[in-house]
C-alpha cells in the first residue's frame, strides 16, 4: 500500500492508493479517491500527481484521440485561457464536449448560410470557439501522459493535422463540384464526419491529473519567467509568418504562375505535413533536444519563405510547396510539444498551454489579414507580404535563441 498525504499528519481515504504501480497509472481513478462533499476539492489539490507513464494502451489511445483532434481543427485554437484553466479545474470532458458541439453546430449551420454575417457567425464564432474548447484541453491532457515520449507522441498526433488538410479539402472540392450534391450537403457529409470521428474521443479521452480547483485564470507566475514569456514570443512570431504559405500558395499560383491546378499546391503541402511532423519530433527527442531542432528549422523556414520571392514556375512552385511544407508542419508540430513543457507543475499544463497558445491565436487572426492588405496595396504583388512573412518567422527564430540561453545556458552540447 502506497500513502500519499494530504494536509494534515493522518493519512485519509482520499490519499489512498491500493497496491498501484505508478508506472501503469493512467487516470484519476487510480490516482486517487475522492471524498464527497466541499472536501474532495481540497483533497484533489493534497494528492501528488504519479510520474507519467511514458507508454501502455491508455497513454497511446490519448495520442489516437489527440490525431483526430488535429484531424477536425487543423491544429488552430483559440480561447485558450479559459478552456486551459477548465480542464485544470477538473472540466476536461464538459469543456471538450462542448467544444464538440460548436464545431459540429457550426459546420452544419455553414451550410445554411446565404449572406455574411452568417458565415461569421457560424465558421468564426462558433467553429473558432469550438475549435479552442477541444484542442486546447486535449493537448494539455496528453502532455501529461508523457515526459520521455512526449515529442514523439505530439508529433504522431500532430500529423493529424495533415490528414484533414488532405481529407477534408479532397472531400469538399468534390462535392461542391457535383451536380447533385453542391455546398450545402457538402458541408452537412463534413459535418457527419467530424462527428462520428469525435465520439471515440468523447468516450476515451481522459485526464490523469488530479483536477486543481483554486487558482487564477491566468498563471501570473509564468510571466516572471523569462523561458516562458520568450517562447510565447516566439511561437507568436512564428505562426505569424508559418501560416503565410497556407493561406495565399493556393491564390500565388493562381494570379501570378497561373497554374492548371492551384488546389493540389495545399495538397502538397499537407501530404508532406504527415512526415513533417513526425521525423522532426523524433529526432529532437532521441538525440537533439526540442530547442536546437526548432530554432535551426525557424531560420529555414524563415530563408524558404524568402526564396519564395524568386519562384517563376510551376515546378518551381511545387519544389518549394513540398520543402516549406516539411519545415513548416515540423514547427507546427515541434512547438505544441515545447508549449507543454512550459509548465513544471503539471496540474497547471492546461492553463500555460491555454495562454501560448491564446497569444498564438492572435497572430493566426492578424497575420494572414495584414499579408492580405499589403497583396491588395501592391495591386496583387506578393513580394512585400513575402518579406514580412520570413521576417517575422527570422524575428522569431532570434526570440528562439533567447529561450534556449535562458533554458540551458551557452554550453551547445547539451540537449535542451
Amino acid at each position: 500500500m502506497q500513502v500519499i498525504q494530504g494536509q494534515g499528519d493522518q493519512p485519509t481515504a482520499s490519499n489512498l492508493i491500493m497496491n498501484q504501480d505508478p508506472e501503469k497509472a493512467n487516470s484519476v481513478e487510480q490516482l486517487s479517491a475522492y471524498s464527497d462533499g466541499n472536501d474532495q476539492s481540497a483533497d484533489a489539490q493534497d494528492v501528488q500527481p504519479l510520474p507519467p507513464p511514458d507508454g501502455g494502451l491508455m497513454a497511446w489511445v490519448q495520442v489516437l484521440l489527440m490525431h483526430i483532434v488535429f484531424f477536425n481543427t487543423w491544429g488552430v485554437a483559440n480561447v485558450g485561457v479559459v478552456s486551459g484553466r477548465a480542464t485544470d479545474a477538473g472540466y476536461f470532458k464538459i469543456t471538450f464536449t462542448l467544444g464538440v458541439i460548436l464545431q459540429v453546430f457550426g459546420i452544419f449551420m455553414t451550410s445554411l448560410c446565404t449572406q455574411y454575417w452568417q458565415i461569421f457567425l457560424s465558421q468564426a464564432v462558433c467553429l473558432g470557439l469550438g475549435n479552442g474548447c477541444t484542442f486546447c484541453p486535449a493537448l494539455a491532457v496528453l502532455s501529461t501522459y508523457f515526459k520521455r515520449n512526449r515529442a514523439l507522441a505530439v508529433g504522431l498526433a500532430a500529423a493529424g493535422a495533415a490528414t484533414g488538410g488532405l481529407v477534408y479539402p479532397a472531400l469538399i472540392n468534390q462535392l461542391i463540384n457535383h451536380d447533385d450534391v453542391g455546398f450545402p450537403w457538402a458541408m452537412r457529409a463534413m459535418g457527419f464526419i467530424m462527428l462520428a470521428t469525435y465520439l471515440p474521443c468523447l468516450i476515451w479521452f481522459t485526464p490523469r491529473i488530479p483536477p486543481r480547483k483554486a487558482g487564477p485564470w491566468i498563471d501570473y507566475s509564468a510571466l516572471r519567467e523569462v523561458p516562458f514569456v520568450a517562447f510565447t514570443l516566439c511561437m507568436f512570431l512564428n505562426f505569424w509568418g508559418l501560416y503565410f504559405a497556407f493561406f495565399y500558395m493556393g491564390t500565388f499560383a493562381r494570379d501570378k504562375i497561373h497554374a492548371s491546378e492551384p488546389a493540389n499546391l495545399i495538397m502538397v503541402l499537407n501530404a508532406v505535413g504527415i512526415v513533417g511532423r513526425i521525423v522532426p519530433n523524433i529526432i529532437a527527442e532521441r538525440w537533439t533536444g526540442l530547442l536546437n531542432i526548432t530554432i535551426p528549422l525557424s531560420a529555414l523556414a524563415a530563408i524558404l519563405i524568402y526564396c519564395w520571392a524568386a519562384v517563376t514556375t510551376e515546378a518551381g512552385l511545387y519544389a518549394f510547396a513540398i520543402v516549406n511544407g516539411f519545415v513548416a508542419a515540423a514547427l507546427q508540430a515541434l512547438f505544441p510539444t515545447l508549449a507543454t513543457t512550459m509548465s513544471p507543475d503539471p496540474s497547471k499544463a492546461g492553463t500555460r498551454v491555454g495562454m501560448v497558445l491564446s497569444v498564438v491565436g492572435i497572430a493566426l487572426l492578424i497575420g494572414p489579414s495584414i499579408s492580405g492588405i499589403l497583396i491588395e496595396r501592391g495591386h496583387g504583388d506578393y513580394l512585400y507580404a513575402q518579406i514580412l512573412a520570413g521576417s517575422v518567422v527570422f524575428l522569431g527564430a532570434m526570440v528562439g535563441i533567447v529561450v534556449r540561453i535562458a533554458k540551458g545556458g551557452w554550453v551547445l552540447r547539451i540537449k535542451v
